[in-house]
């Protein structure tokens, strides 16, 4: 994993519970905690109740890709392993790179 990649990675976690994030991370978590069953938890993280930490250290990007015409790689997607789910989570840099821009998508 390069390293924007890294930082974009970092920027998820740290919006986790935020109120500006009440679209992105934190979504992300909620949602998957009720949706996944505990035996694919379990299956994944070994464990049938993960917290919101363990589930954002399991992302793996899934995706990198540039969202204009200059070919600059500047978004970043993430999930979970083993196609636990549909839903990435996507990490999408400002043109100056000082801004970095969370969602859930699906």
């Amino acid at each position: 994993m390069d390293e924007k990649a890294k930082t974009a990675l970092a920027k998820i976690k740290s919006l986790h519970g935020t109120p500006e994030d009440e679209f992105g991370t934190t979504l992300f978590v909620s949602h998957h905690l009720e949706e996944i069953s505990k035996a694919d938890w379990l299956k994944v993280l070994k464990t049938e109740t993960p917290t919101s930490e363990q589930i954002l250290d399991a992302l793996i990007l899934i995706g990198a890709w540039s969202s204009s015409d200059d070919d600059v790689i500047d978004t970043y997607d993430f999930s979970l392993p083993d196609n636990l789910t549909n839903y990435p989570l996507s990490a999408c840099f400002s043109e100056d790179d000082k801004n970095i821009e969370v969602s859930m998508e699906s």
